[in-house]
């Protein structure tokens, strides 16, 4: 795989309040693309940031619909992967990818 490959499948980092309190289980939270699975969102992180993934789990946030301001509008869902590392390691999510 080519270095820009390694890096499609990761979108953003996560950062908020409940994602920052995992980070003391040793856990990272990334948005990814919907065709990305655990076998190669685990593969990609071992290269990319050079740690050791014990497990990965992925949820799928479906889409809503919302009413605002008189109107009906759709909040797209998106995937994200909970990542969890090998005790002792870490991410450092403020240098960006």
């Amino acid at each position: 795989m080519s270095k820009v490959n390694l890096y499609d499948t990761i979108i953003s980092p996560v950062i908020t309040e409940k994602s920052s309190n995992m980070s003391s289980q040793n856990k990272v939270v990334f948005k990814v693309r919907d065709d990305a699975n655990k076998k190669t969102l685990k593969k990609n992180i071992e290269k990319l940031f050079k740690v050791n993934v014990v497990k990965v789990n992925i949820i799928n946030k479906k889409s809503i619909l919302k009413f605002t301001r008189g109107r009906n509008s759709r909040v797209k869902g998106y995937k994200k992967a909970v990542i969890t590392l090998k005790k002792g390691q870490s991410i450092d999510l403020t240098t960006g990818i």
